[in-house]
């Protein structure tokens, strides 16, 4: 059962104050993900690892000059069906909130699951973000 929206309202804004955009619907994750170039979506989540890691780890890594071309979060146990057709989209991957995934062209380039986020500090988090953002970079500037 979702939490109330004004509860989750604010940790919905932390995302979207960055510029990245809220995908509620599974037609919004397909439209999202159908774009060329790199993607990073978010799995928020109301959990305190959320709060206190990958939200943060975002915001971070969003200071760095290199950034993918489209940012979209869709917030587990709240937006199901966008969270559902997220999933769906990389069937490889096991469900997993808060949890970060970098595409291009739609294809898997990295997978930052709830593992990789619980127990360490925003700053290393960003600073895996940053070092797949620079790798994207450079393989655009090689085409």
């Amino acid at each position: 059962m979702p939490y109330p929206e004004l509860m989750v309202t604010p940790m919905r804004e932390e995302l979207s104050r960055l510029g990245v955009t809220e995908l509620k619907t599974a037609a919004e994750v397909d439209e999202f993900l159908a774009q060329p170039g790199s993607s990073l979506i978010v799995f928020n989540s109301v959990c305190g690892c959320a709060a206190g890691m990958a939200r943060p780890s975002v915001a971070l890594a969003l200071q760095h000059a290199n950034k993918p071309d489209h940012l979209g979060t869709v917030f587990a146990g709240q937006d199901t069906e966008a969270t559902a057709r997220a999933r769906e989209m990389f069937p490889m991957l096991p469900p997993s909130s808060p949890s970060m995934i970098i595409a291009k062209d739609g294809q898997l380039v990295e997978y930052i699951p709830r593992h990789r986020i619980e127990g360490r500090d925003a700053n290393s988090i960003a600073n895996d973000l940053i070092g797949v953002f620079d790798k994207l970079a450079e393989g655009a500037a090689s085409q």
